[in-house]
Formats: structure tokens, sequence, C-alpha cells
């Protein structure tokens, strides 16, 4: 026998928990550093806006893609009256529609009756709208509940995404620099 110690194999799988932790770590860090960490991203910022699919809403004026491509920036937002942010943006899509900015409404699985009685009594900020009874269109634009609102320029093409109300912080910081940057 011989009095050398035997050299001890280090595991290649001992390297394995220190590399998950760390590519976990980055993922975290990656995540945190976006300007909203709460909000989930959207796959259709940068590209054409999805097909338009919505039905009469009472005898309010329909819109199809065409209103997407118009050569001006647009909203299309997408509410309910059963939808209690909803009624907390209202005021902020008025204003914007006061100053000229071209609103679309999508009424998402709603009664006629309850929408048609909630812009009444709240006002109508859009330009034109319709409904959603089935959340086809909803789903096909990625919408996660409402309200949701996407901005889209002139030519169809979705330039962001405001998941939940669109709040005068939401106009200020991210609606009016878009708007400005088109410029």
């Amino acid at each position: 026998m011989s009095d050398t110690p035997a050299k001890k194999k280090i595991s290649p799988l001992m390297f394995l928990p220190p590399l998950l932790f760390a590519g976990l770590a980055a993922m975290f860090l990656l995540g945190m550093q976006r300007e909203n960490p709460n909000e989930l991203p959207s796959a259709l910022v940068g590209e054409q806006a999805p097909d338009v699919q919505i039905t009469m809403l009472g005898d309010k004026e329909m819109w199809d893609d065409s209103a997407l491509r118009t050569g001006k920036p647009t909203l299309v937002n997408f509410w309910a009256s059963w939808c209690g942010p909803c009624r907390v943006e209202h005021p902020n899509l008025m204003d914007l529609q006061a100053e000229g900015l071209t609103i679309l409404g999508v009424n998402y699985k709603d009664s006629p009756g309850n929408a048609l009685s909630f812009l009444s009594e709240l006002g109508n900020p859009y330009t034109a709208g319709g409904a959603d009874t089935t959340g086809r269109m909803a789903l096909n634009w990625g919408v996660y509940g409402v309200p949701e609102t996407y901005l889209v320029d002139g030519e169809g093409n979705i330039l962001l995404r405001i998941a939940g109300p669109v709040t005068e912080r939401e106009v200020e910081g991210r609606i009016r620099p878009a708007l400005e940057a088109l410029n």
C-alpha cells in the first residue's frame, strides 16, 4: 500500500446549482430593468395591428382596418361597462378626444344596453366603436383584460400597449412622448 493520498475528482454536477442560480438572477435583473416591471410585454408592439372583428354597438359608427391607416395616430381602447378601471380612465380618454386624438372603441363581452348606458352617462370619447361580443378580436390583439389600449401609428403599426387604465401618468409618460416622436 502506498501512503500517497488519492486525488478527489470534482463532479461537473457541482457547478450546476451555481449556474442555475446565476441564470435565474440574470433573468430577474433584466425583468426589473423594464419601465413597468408589473406590465406584461406585448408581442404586437412594432407589428401590424391584427384584423378588426367587431359588430354594431347600437347606432354608433363602426370602424374597420382602414381606420388604422389614415396617416394619423389612433388609440384603440378595449373597454366594458362592468369594468371599474374603465370608469377611472374615461375622463382621460375624453380629454384626449377633446385634444383631437382619434380613439376607436371596442366594447368587450358586454351587453349592448349596458355599454350604451355607460357612454350615455359618462360621454362618448370614441370617434367610432363596435362590440367584440365573443372576445375573438381581443384574443387576436393579445388583450389580457379590460381596459387595454393600443397606440397605432397612421400606417397600422402598433407603437405601444397600455394594460390597465389610461391614467394621467400613462398619458404624460408614454402616450404624449410616443405621439411627439411621430411628429
